[in-house]
């Protein structure tokens, strides 16, 4: 009986000791140091005194930087956030159009602490003009086109809430000559933009209704419309409310006087439809009519 006791007292004993040696971890941070002087720089790609809002690719170079920092996490204003470990990166906005986003740093210091900075930046995006467009208008280089004289409704005309000339075709060669003898040059630029010129040969025909928007009076004609000055075409989406079945839902504007190959007062023409060699183009005249054009490569 007492060799018994004694070996439970032992038990008893050794299961102390040992619980007795385990020893609690302790973990520690160091000391918690937020990300200090937090500074935040945004630079828009190609902006200058002629284009203040960039040069229309939407790149805005963005610089962050502070001490104790461990990384950034960087909210574009446009839905997007990312991490950039080193707070510096070229952000390519992509919303056609003119527009002042909201830039936010957060700059992450040790034990989670945050930094946050923010700035805002407007960065202007050009409409990325589709590659079969920018190959049928310009064949990859610059290409001539003229008015589609042997077409039925080169010309036409119909109600602004309908896209076909409903209320007029012309036929084949039936109007002025000076209507058919313009030459039309659109040429591929840099970022993919399109300019175009024109050689009206001295004079331009206009619907009577448009010649006051030109500098002339009188009805249906020929005037001498100047048309020397190379444009820069600015394409987006169609505005008209047009659908897929009747267009491709693209327009593009021409600075100043607007004419192509007839005038009309108009300066938005929405691209109907096109081929390599053909173009369908809709544009609402100065008599609030829609109007149509269709050219042919040269």
């Amino acid at each position: 009986m007492f060799k018994n006791i004694i070996a439970v007292l032992l038990i008893a004993a050794t299961s102390v000791a040992g619980f007795s040696g385990c020893k609690k971890e302790t973990y520690q941070f160091g000391e918690l140091k937020a990300a200090a002087d937090l500074a935040l720089t945004t630079t828009v790609v190609g902006a200058n005194t002629a284009n203040p809002n960039g040069d229309g690719s939407g790149s805005v170079v963005i610089a962050a930087s502070s001490k104790n920092a461990l990384g950034y996490s960087i909210d574009f204003g446009d839905g997007t956030i990312r991490m950039v470990p080193s707070g510096a990166t070229t952000y390519k906005f992509s919303s056609p159009g003119t527009k002042t986003y909201t830039v936010t740093v957060n700059a992450i210091g040790t034990g989670g602490s945050m930094s946050t900075i923010s700035k805002q930046v407007t960065v202007f995006v050009a409409f990325e003009i589709p590659a079969d467009i920018l190959a049928a208008f310009t064949g990859g280089s610059s290409k001539t086109w003229v008015t589609d004289r042997e077409a039925n409704g080169h010309f036409g005309v119909g109600p602004a809430d309908q896209f076909a000339p409903i209320w007029y075709e012309a036929g084949p060669n039936s109007r002025e000559a000076c209507a058919y003898d313009d030459e039309i040059t659109f040429t591929l630029g840099a970022n993919n933009t399109i300019t175009m010129s024109i050689d009206n040969k001295g004079t331009s025909f206009s619907t009577g209704a448009a010649t006051g928007f030109y500098g002339f009076s009188g009805g249906d004609g020929c005037y001498a419309i100047s048309t020397t000055a190379t444009q820069p075409l600015s394409f987006a989406n169609a505005t008209s409310g047009s659908t897929t079945a009747v267009s491709t839902g693209i327009q593009f504007s021409v600075p100043g006087k607007g004419i192509i190959n007839f005038g009309t007062g108009g300066t938005v023409y929405e691209i109907i439809r096109y081929t390599a060699n053909t173009m369908f183009l809709r544009s609402i005249g100065a008599d609030g009519n829609a109007w149509y054009q269709k050219l042919i490569a040269k």
